[in-house]
């Protein structure tokens, strides 16, 4: 491990720390909705070579925040949105807070750089191997430590055009991710390579195996767009996925009620298709207050149409539990999906003793939500066996197989309106087209505001209503049956892959220092 020198202060300029905070903002571009996914990988490049410039793990480490700060500000700071003009948090605290949880997040590339620049190894052990397994490692920790927060993986920026999308079925998003940052890491070694000062001849033969690795590593993704992981099974299916268009602050509201059961019913009654779904919490009253006349006047327009509708609803058990869950109606027995993944403050509160108080001034309804039982099975419904998961939940690839070889189609439910008119409902969107491509199976997501779309099993957005409309989207699909290597093997192959790479450097790592003695 490289020492970090005597007790000297450090002079740390500020040069490369601005640096690394525009290209962590410029790698946003790279997700939806721009989709320029090659700029990712250049932005990340350019993180790693700062490190490898920066003399002490300390300035790697300040270069990792500093990127990781610009990155996280530019790409989930809706969430001020959400705090401030529908929670009702002060504008001040609401930053404040934003503020904080985008430091929180800046901390994991923060730690990569640190952990990269403390190995003393050559440059090819440190930035071939080591780098982009701690990159993916670090996202994979952040999308599990305190209920995980994986939005804006770096394998997110492949999908769906990237050559490096090929990769999803067999690796999962973090194997994306994995891929993603050793073509950063390769780009960075061929930049010391040429860089080097020797002879022009010299310097291109230095940096020729890491170009072919790169070129071997986008042309393996794109053979793996190739082959098709699942078969059809059944009939084709016709779709409606409708979005009510109702706002957010309004929703909740009493006097708003009638109009949002009216605007649903009129979307479903036009519907001819044998699967109807709305989105989550598209009745905003408790389940046992929805009038009974209208629920059978949901599953009639179902059985008229020789299927079933999907009804989200808030639903209250004996004992004042509560479920953000999912219904069925219609040709079908009723059945019923509970929503397992719950989001921190917005759905229940963590810490209830120490911070029940501040959530509590926050004009958030229903924030004491209970978790649904984890090995809830697909429903049954128009001739498919349906994989349910409620906006937040598709985030975890590893949730989502659970109901998987099982589940002929997928359905996300979500009211991403909390969100306003921000990046947020383009990056759910291409989060669930990560979800499509992983598992070689239909998409359906139906929203409140935006983006509702059917998605193809390459991850393609096939039909989608323009956002802030009353639309419904109506399609034909078809069930898959099978399973993709990431179905059968979840992250485990990923994850094995970074220690492998991880290990190969620590025993580089320890071989050169005995030689140095």
């Amino acid at each position: 491990m490289r020492a970090e020198g005597g007790r000297r202060k450090e002079s740390r300029p500020a040069g490369p720390l601005v640096i690394a905070f525009v290209l962590g903002a410029l790698a946003v571009v790279g997700y939806a909705p721009f989709y320029m996914y090659p700029l990712p990988v250049v932005t990340l490049a350019g993180f790693f070579y700062l490190c490898s410039q920066a003399g002490t793990a300390r300035a790697a480490a300040a270069i990792g925040f500093s990127y990781g700060l610009g990155f996280f500000l530019a790409g989930v700071s809706w969430i001020y949105i959400s705090l401030h003009d529908f929670g009702a948090m002060p504008a001040p605290v609401a930053a404040a807070v934003t503020l904080l949880f985008c430091a929180f997040l800046a901390l994991f590339p923060a730690a990569v750089g640190y952990a990269c620049a403390r190995i003393s190894a050559p440059d090819a052990v440190r930035w071939g191997l080591a780098a982009p397994a701690l990159w993916m490692l670090a996202e994979w920790v952040r999308g599990w430590l305190f209920t995980g927060f994986p939005w804006l993986a770096l394998g997110y920026s492949q999908i769906p055009g990237s050559p490096l999308a090929g990769y999803a079925p067999l690796l999962g998003i973090h194997g994306v991710t994995l891929v993603t940052a050793a073509s950063a890491s390769l780009v960075v070694l061929i930049a010391l390579r040429t860089g080097a000062t020797q002879a022009a001849g010299k310097r291109l033969t230095a940096a020729l195996p890491y170009a072919y690795c790169l070129l071997a590593i986008w042309l393996g993704g794109y053979g793996l767009t190739r082959p098709t992981w699942t078969t059809p099974v059944g009939a084709p299916l016709g779709v409606s996925l409708l979005q009510g268009n109702v706002a957010q602050d309004l929703k909740w509201r009493e006097e708003r009620v009638d109009a949002s059961l009216e605007t649903y019913h009129i979307l479903a009654s036009k519907s001819p298709a044998a699967l109807i779904v709305l989105p989550e919490t598209a009745l905003p009253l408790f389940l046992e207050q929805v009038p009974q006349d209208y629920l059978a006047a949901l599953a009639g327009i179902a059985r008229r149409n020789g299927g079933d509708v999907l009804v989200g609803v808030p639903e209250r058990v004996a004992g004042g539990t509560y479920y953000n869950s999912v219904l069925s109606y219609g040709t079908a027995p009723t059945q019923t999906y509970r929503k397992v993944h719950l989001v921190p403050f917005g759905e229940f509160i963590p810490l209830r003793p120490l911070l029940a108080g501040i959530v509590g001034a926050l004009a958030i309804p229903l924030q004491d939500f209970s978790r649904g039982s984890e090995n809830q099975r697909p429903l049954a419904v128009a001739g498919q066996r349906v994989a349910i998961n409620v906006c937040y939940e598709d985030a975890f690839g590893e949730e989502i197989i659970r109901q998987l070889p099982e589940a002929t189609l997928l359905v996300n439910m979500s009211n991403v309106a909390w969100f306003g008119r921000s990046l947020a409902p383009h990056q759910h969107l291409q989060i669930s087209q990560a979800r499509a491509l992983e598992t070689g199976r239909f998409m359906l997501r139906a929203t409140n505001t935006g983006v509702t779309a059917v998605i193809a099993p390459d991850g393609t957005v096939v039909s989608a209503a323009s956002e802030y409309s009353m639309a419904a989207v109506t399609h034909q699909v078809q069930g898959r049956a099978g399973a993709t290597p990431y179905v059968s093997a979840g992250n485990y192959p990923a994850l094995a892959l970074a220690a492998a790479l991880i290990a190969a450097a620590g025993w580089i790592a320890r071989r050169a220092a005995r030689s140095a003695r």
